[in-house]
């Protein structure tokens, strides 16, 4: 589904929808409280990168940084399976080619599993921070600038999976930082570091060249944005499974503006392996200030 246009603003449609908001946030509560009982512990260190933001603020950067930093595997759910992703999901194809040991499924039997080998590295577990079924040894959340905490309600009258005062629960927030664009304010814990990240993409064309964007993610708007010279742009569902008819229909728009198409490397590994030869993705690098790496070393040490 594509994000719903309420979701970053107040409006009358938000207020109609807020008394949903508070059945779906008690039933989640509960199915919280019953799901912690007998959560399963690890022995060895789980680093949990979650958010609260239903999607869209950058997370699988974080997790990939993160997971390359400490050298350690990544279970995920692995979102939308489909043979065009070797059947793991988009992220953990994304993930996977950066070098990360990937692990889609229940991500409790597969700590379970990763427990099993000799080894007492850490764990990244991507998502899962409303998770109880598994004892987290560290627990990140992400925030992007741009979107903030959007308007502030919960499921489904907001983007929030829960009230922005669970972020208490974290033992850190990494901000991703809007650069250039307008930020939105975040209310925060007080008491809970706050570490900022940059993104730059990285166009494979020159300034000059025309380019016509596609994505199917959270917020395109981030992509769009972020390259120069666009002619065209094209949004889909987030972790859109892309047709023959789709890049022939994409081709056509671009062709007629005299443009390259571009999308993102999570949409490149949806796209049919024919599609791959001719079009480029743009490469999203994260860099995450110096001193959460410090922080997370010394709050390893004191877990085991």
């Amino acid at each position: 589904m594509k994000t719903p246009w309420w979701f970053l603003r107040k409006t009358p449609l938000s207020f109609v929808l807020w008394p949903l908001s508070v059945v779906y946030y008690m039933v989640s509560r509960l199915v919280y409280g019953v799901r912690k009982i007998g959560a399963y512990k690890s022995r060895r260190p789980v680093v949990c990168v979650g958010n609260i933001f239903a999607g869209g603020v950058g997370k699988t950067p974080i997790v990939r940084e993160i997971a390359l930093h400490l050298g350690a595997p990544v279970v995920m759910r692995g979102y939308k399976k489909g043979a065009k992703t070797g059947n793991i999901g988009d992220e953990a194809l994304m993930l996977s080619r950066h070098g990360i040991q990937v692990h889609t499924g229940d991500r409790k039997s597969n700590i379970v599993l990763l427990n099993a080998q000799n080894d007492t590295s850490p764990i990244v577990m991507d998502d899962g921070f409303q998770n109880p079924r598994i004892s987290k040894d560290i627990s990140i959340l992400v925030f992007d600038e741009r979107l903030g905490a959007g308007n502030g309600f919960v499921l489904p009258a907001g983007p929030l999976r829960e009230p922005m005062r669970a972020a208490r629960r974290a033992d850190a927030i990494i901000i991703i930082k809007a650069d250039g664009a307008r930020a939105r304010r975040l209310k925060l814990p007080v008491g809970v570091p706050v570490f900022y990240a940059h993104n730059e993409t990285h166009s494979p064309y020159d300034k000059k060249t025309r380019l016509a964007a596609f994505a199917g993610i959270g917020y395109p708007k981030k992509f769009f944005t972020a390259l120069t010279n666009v002619v065209y742009k094209k949004s889909f569902a987030d972790h859109y499974q892309y047709t023959d008819e789709d890049i022939e229909r994409l081709a056509k728009a671009a062709a007629r503006r005299k443009a390259k198409l571009i999308t993102t490397e999570k949409d490149w590994v949806r796209l049919p392996l024919a599609a791959r030869k001719d079009i480029k993705y743009a490469e999203l690098s994260t860099v995450i200030e110096n001193g959460f790496y410090d922080w997370l070393k010394e709050k390893l040490g004191c877990q085991h």
